[in-house]
């Protein structure tokens, strides 16, 4: 099974216990390296796993949702899947386990509903079965927003390097470049561009941030819109990776890849 590379990784996993003895139990965590973590719940606590999952396993990580834009985000995330009756947010929209619902199935279609709600509903997550035996459908009223994938294949966590010398010269050079939109000239720490490599945009954050919201003036976060120079449909995630220092060495593909 092919495995896709990830840069910048933060992501929020469901564990499968295949251990005759608990078989069926399900843990939820957070994790930056996928493949290094599910190695530790297998090793024990010892090894950096978790106290509940330690001693039980062997464990199959079958889910992972991914995409965070920070550690925090993901932790957020966690942390509401593991006590939807804790959370303002799903306390009230989640119902507690059917009868004939077991502990995987319960945590599928609490997911199924954060996936749906804010903040998490305007994020650029992908939905990766990791495991194929374990993947199951949304329910047709529950599917996620449409600018999230779901996908299938293991994935490997890759750490975006520091800007080299040669990137922080560029960018000095071009220190007197003005914004595409406003036409002001730009800090050189201020300038977005576009994640097509053959795309000449260079605006403020604010300025295109303002551009993707005019069409959704009621929020404060842009979730996509038309890049203003080439006019690729852009999730506003992927610029802000691309900014942080993302897809250095790639060209993504765009229009239909990034929005189906």
């Amino acid at each position: 099974m092919s495995s896709t590379v990830i840069e910048n990784f933060y992501g929020v996993y469901l564990l499968f216990c295949e251990n005759p003895k608990y078989l069926g139990r399900t843990y939820i965590g957070y994790t930056v390296n996928p493949n290094r973590r599910i190695q530790q719940h297998n090793k024990g606590v010892r090894s950096g796993g978790a106290y509940k999952t330690s001693n039980k396993g062997p464990w199959e990580m079958c889910l992972i949702v991914h995409g965070f834009p920070n550690d925090i985000s993901g932790l957020r995330f966690e942390w509401a899947w593991q006590h939807p009756e804790k959370s303002r947010r799903l306390r009230k929209l989640i119902e507690r386990k059917r009868a004939k619902e077991n502990s995987f199935q319960h945590k599928i279609r609490i997911l199924s509903h954060m996936l749906r709600i804010g903040p998490w509903n305007r994020l650029a997550l992908t939905i990766q079965w990791l495991v194929p035996k374990y993947r199951v459908e949304f329910e047709t009223s529950l599917l996620p927003p449409p600018h999230m994938p779901i996908e299938e294949g293991r994935v490997i966590s890759k750490k975006v390097p520091s800007p080299s010398n040669e990137k922080v010269s560029t960018k000095s050079s071009s220190s007197s470049a003005k914004c595409d939109i406003c036409h002001q000239i730009m800090d050189n720490d201020d300038v977005l561009n576009c994640i097509n490599n053959d795309c000449t945009l260079k605006t403020h954050i604010l300025c295109l941030a303002s551009h993707f919201l005019k069409s959704e003036p009621d929020h404060m976060l842009p979730l996509e819109g038309s890049c203003p120079s080439c006019h690729s449909e852009l999730l506003w995630a992927d610029l802000i990776r691309k900014f942080k220092g993302c897809y250095q060495n790639q060209n993504l593909a765009l229009d239909e890849t990034i929005l189906t």
